[in-house]
């Protein structure tokens, strides 16, 4: 049996995505065509085909722990000098966001992770300091606000691109 690649996060809706999306690509970011406008709850884990099964129904129970919710976004952050990342902010719905994350990561996904969980919406990483900077300036004043029903198991292929895989709706109270 195979393994699979999978990660779960709260997918930017339109026409957001596609305006975060194009200032990816605008800056040089390679994986701007890969990975999908997002908020991540788990990063990229890799499962066996034969787990995905409880993976799933796990995400079932993550998802009934939480209500929908207003995100917004508002302006940039980075993550600079510990990682070369520029983001936007997530400056409401970040405890909706915590509380997902840690539900999502409990057992059968007891996944560590390398650094304290902040939720952002990447939009440049691992490009030159110029490219960090313009698109930190540039979505200086980027705003944006939406509600939040549900997220995503994304799936990785063998180019590592990101498709969605399911949807979870939130169903908490």
């Amino acid at each position: 049996m195979g393994a699979l690649t999978v990660g779960v996060a709260i997918a930017i809706p339109e026409p957001h995505a596609t305006v975060l999306a194009q200032w990816r690509r605008r800056v040089g970011d390679p994986e701007a065509n890969r990975i999908p406008t997002h908020v991540t709850l788990l990063p990229p884990t890799a499962f066996a085909e034969s787990e995905i099964e409880a993976v799933e129904k796990h995400l079932e129970w993550a998802a009934g722990q939480v209500g929908p919710f207003v995100m917004r976004l508002l302006g940039t952050g980075t993550f600079r000098p510990i990682s070369q990342v520029v983001f936007v902010q997530v400056s409401a719905g970040i405890a909706e966001c915590e509380l997902l994350e840690r539900a999502v990561r409990k057992d059968p996904i007891c996944r560590e992770v390398d650094f304290p969980y902040h939720p952002h919406v990447t939009v440049a990483h691992d490009i030159s300091d110029e490219a960090l900077d313009l698109a930190f300036d540039s979505l200086s004043d980027f705003v944006a606000q939406f509600q939040v029903d549900r997220f995503v198991m994304y799936s990785q292929d063998e180019d590592g691109t990101w498709y969605p895989r399911r949807d979870f709706l939130l169903s908490g109270s």
